[in-house]
């Protein structure tokens, strides 16, 4: 059985608040109705990138943010409220040149094949340069051992 972790509490002066509930614009301006012809009133639900507020954020109740989003999506279907956005930002100069230039065209290809699909395929044995210098010391040190053997009979 897993063991459940206590849910974590805030630390500090507001250890045990709740945060004030918003009141919902809708209540403060007395609206029964949400017409969806209503644009200014629309677009305080609305983010800046063109998403509906959340509930907590707004203060509507669920009736209410229900209402909202009935009107928001037929206004953007009357072409009253855009769909969406477009927000620019400003991007951040690079220091020292992070990353290189963008290259130009297509990634390189490799050069070679991948290693090992050579020895799979054709079934020769691939020597590695250490294997070879391996090889090459192994056979200077045998002639040493026979040079040696002659020069002392």
């Amino acid at each position: 059985m897993a063991r459940r972790t206590p849910p974590r509490r805030a630390k500090g002066r507001d250890a045990g608040r709740r945060g004030k509930k918003k009141v919902s614009a809708l209540t403060i301006a007395k609206v029964d109705y949400v017409d969806y012809k209503d644009t200014e009133l629309l677009r305080k639900f609305v983010s800046e990138r063109a998403k509906l507020k959340a509930r907590r954020i707004t203060g509507n109740s669920e009736q209410q943010q229900r209402e909202v989003a009935r009107a928001v999506k037929n206004a953007r279907e009357m072409a009253l409220i855009p769909y969406t956005n477009r927000v620019t930002t400003q991007r951040r100069e690079r220091r020292n040149d992070e990353r290189g230039p963008r290259a130009d065209g297509p990634p390189p290809r490799p050069s070679g094949p991948p290693p090992g699909s050579d020895a799979e395929a054709g079934g020769e044995e691939v020597l590695e340069d250490a294997d070879v210098a391996a090889a090459v010391e192994a056979d200077a040190v045998e002639t040493e051992v026979v040079e040696t053997e002659e020069v002392e009979s």
